[in-house]
């Protein structure tokens, strides 16, 4: 044991005197190269000054290591992308009182120079401490394993959690929009090794796919898996007439509204009520320990705070030297691919300027490193249930396409990952059971605008009779889907679409205007000054060619509208109309996969379902949809790959669906992850409550205000 120990000492002490040597030597170079930072006077010498950069790179390391962490305490509430950039002009102030400490004062720096020489000194130390590292992997994971450990000491969960390490933990792993297909694709191709590892020949996994809603979307899906219920959720945004707003799934009141709503729905706070911790996701899922959780974003207090999971990152100064330096290479990778993207030509391709670089870098780099340490973390003090959602491949899908070769190496980085987390729970207190998964998958396609040179609004304006922008009629000639499009506006006019000036679009800017929104593929269309979901009856009476414009548009598949005459109907062009009731996977959804006929039928309950829902075309032969967003990657609503997600569990747990089985909608997939959770933990006693108070099952209890 001691012997074990001298050798783990003596490793430390030489990363210790590397680090401080290769230090002491890029802060000698930078002395040469820049000419407002000196380590001399006039009359100092070459060991002088050699002394001088050592002192001063001791100091600076030590700095870094003592005052860092109280930084990043005190900045907490700093925003997450404003404090990225607050790193370099911290550690280029720790880099002046560093010089200024050397015995003879010898060093000097004005502050342009001192942030360079302080993030280039960061960048190269965080480089070889990990390079001498590479090899063992027991040193990353003994240091987390130390914090952790001094954090439950602090919070005193020692005891409580003393008697639940003899059960598996769970951890619940969303790759999100990662699609079965695309997940097979990449395990096949050798992108994601570890996956591949688990699906080999002496397997210890099993793959499940699983078909997802009609609103094929994080909102729905997460809701659904976490909390029981996606009641009411009929797409990513939505107007409720009877509030006036609209609601979107990634707004932060949004998303506290839509779990308040599932747990009243459901009379249970979540799948991770039970010493769980919800990590990146758009809700809480009932758990204790949070961050980055969009639905907690507005609360207030350290428990609660959504940016709260930063500070354990932040902490350290070489993680968030290495994030920062690696946030800047993912903006100068993207700008690389999308600028080779322009020059090959690629269609069908997007707009990725302006902000989308640095967009990209945060869902893809800091959000990413952020919540992997985070589940760390909670695997190394033993929590029960994690679920954490990486977001990093369905950012890039939407822009780049998911199959593109961008995505490609964002899955190869997440495979890098899930490797890092499975290696960690080789060595957490208590066995962990790794379960990966999906919330939806992406349909390729060029963007509806892009094929038909409108949007859905200008279609739906055109329908009514209402000014059309100016770019809705220009159209490229011999572009033959944009041709028909334009035909078949015209055709139900009877008469050339108007162009419209700026004075006419703020003349019909009235209430009576439909208020039209997009989710990927799926839109809706309602109508603000009637209170009441309009019947198909009385569309046609308000406007007579809207309904016959957008069903026989060749980018629509179908329409739902309400009838008063036959229920709810189903429109698709040369006047099909299918009622509700009799809708089946064949006719106007035959292409739409399996299922499609009971996913329309469900939405069609919701009170919010839209006046006009629209589901965009899908092509079976090359698997295109068109979103009505400016996305070539996109889910939301129906048609091909986005509808199929995977779950991805271990064979030590019962299979998904008994009898092998279809596993239908997130609200089921909550009931496999439930059971499984539950199946593993057996009789449990929440932390902090004694025996004498232990509560019932959850299905039997009332839920707190705060959802947990």
């Amino acid at each position: 044991m001691f012997k074990g120990r001298g050798r783990t000492a003596g490793r430390a002490l030489v990363r210790v005197v590397v680090v401080w040597a290769v230090s002491t030597l890029t802060m000698l170079a930078l002395a040469g190269i820049l000419p407002d930072f000196q380590l001399q006077g006039a009359d100092d010498s070459l060991t002088r000054t050699a002394l001088t950069a050592a002192w001063g790179a001791g100091a600076f390391g030590l700095l870094s290591a003592l005052v860092w962490p109280f930084l990043v305490r005190a900045l907490l509430l700093v925003p997450a992308l404003l404090l990225g950039l607050l790193v370099f002009f911290l550690n280029g102030s720790l880099l002046l009182v560093a010089l200024k400490s050397t015995p003879d004062g010898g060093g000097a720096a004005d502050p342009e120079n001192a942030i360079v020489v302080a993030a280039v000194m960061s960048a190269v130390a965080s480089a070889t401490s990990t390079a001498l590292a590479v090899r063992d992997d027991n040193a990353y994971r003994r240091r987390l394993s130390r914090l952790a450990e001094r954090r439950r000491r602090r919070s005193g969960e020692d005891s409580a959690r003393r008697g639940y390490t003899a059960s598996p933990g769970t951890l619940f792993l969303q790759l999100d929009g990662v699609g079965h297909q695309v997940l097979l694709d990449a395990v096949a191709d050798g992108h994601m090794p570890t996956v591949a590892g688990w699906l080999g020949e002496r397997p210890t996994h099993r793959l499940t796919p699983w078909r997802t809603d009609w609103s094929s979307q994080t909102g729905a899906s997460q809701l659904g898996i976490l909390h029981g219920s996606n009641h009411d959720v009929p797409a990513f945004r939505w107007y409720e007439k009877e509030s006036g707003r609209i609601m979107v799934s990634n707004r932060p009141a949004s998303a506290a509204e839509l779990q308040r709503r599932a747990v009243e729905h459901t009379r249970d706070a979540g799948l991770l009520t039970l010493d769980g911790a919800s990590r990146g996701n758009l809700f809480s899922g009932g758990a204790d320990q949070l961050a980055l959780v969009l639905s907690m974003a507005a609360r207030r207090g350290r428990a609660t705070r959504s940016r709260a999971g930063y500070f354990a990152y932040f902490t350290d100064p070489a993680n968030a030297v290495r994030t920062a330096v690696s946030f800047v290479a993912e903006v100068c990778r993207e700008i690389g691919q999308s600028t080779h993207a322009r020059i090959r030509g690629d269609r069908p391709r997007v707009g990725r300027g302006g902000l989308y670089p640095f967009i990209r870098a945060f869902a893809t780099v800091v959000e990413r490193d952020v919540v992997v340490a985070a589940v760390i973390g909670d695997m190394l003090a033993g929590r029960a249930a994690v679920y954490a959602d990486l977001v990093a491949y369905d950012e890039v899908a939407h822009h780049s396409g998911p199959h593109s070769r961008d995505a490609t190496r964002v899955l190869e980085r997440l495979d890098r990952s899930i490797a890092l987390l499975a290696k960690v729970a080789d060595h957490a207190p208590r066995s962990y059971r790794l379960v990966l998964l999906s919330d939806h998958g992406q349909s390729p396609g060029e963007t509806f605008l892009g094929g038909y040179g409108l949007t859905l609004r200008d279609l739906v304006r055109a329908g009514c009779g209402l000014p059309v922008p100016r770019r809705a009629v220009r159209t490229k000639s011999g572009a033959e889907a944009r041709d028909a499009a334009r035909d078949a506006v015209r055709t139900a006019l009877h008469r050339p679409v108007e162009e419209g000036e700026e004075g006419d679009e703020k003349r019909s800017a009235r209430g009576s205007d439909p208020i039209v929104l997009a989710s990927g593929n799926l839109g809706l269309i309602s109508f603000p000054d009637v209170p009441e979901r309009m019947s198909r009856e009385q569309i046609d009476e308000r406007h007579p060619a809207l309904l016959r414009t957008l069903a026989n548009h060749p980018g629509i598949g179908f329409l739902l509208v309400r009838s008063e005459a036959n229920g709810s109907v189903v429109l698709g062009p040369a006047g099909a109309e299918i009622p509700v009731a009799k809708l089946d996977d064949t006719g106007l959804l035959a292409t739409m996969g399996p299922g499609a006929a009971d996913a329309v039928r469900r939405t069609d309950t919701f009170p919010h379902v839209a006046d006009i829902m629209v589901n965009s075309m899908y092509d079976p032969a090359t698997g295109r949809v068109h979103a009505f967003e400016e996305q070539i990657g996109s889910h939301g609503g129906l048609g091909g790959e986005q509808s199929n997600a995977f779950l991805l569990s271990p064979l030590t747990l019962p299979p998904p669906v008994p009898g092998g089985g279809e596993l239908v909608g997130a609200e089921q997939v909550h009931t496999v992850l439930k059971r499984w959770l539950y199946d593993g933990l057996g009789p449990q006693v929440p932390l902090g409550l004694t025996p004498s108070t232990a509560v019932v099952p959850r299905e039997e209890t009332e839920p707190s205000p705060e959802g947990t």
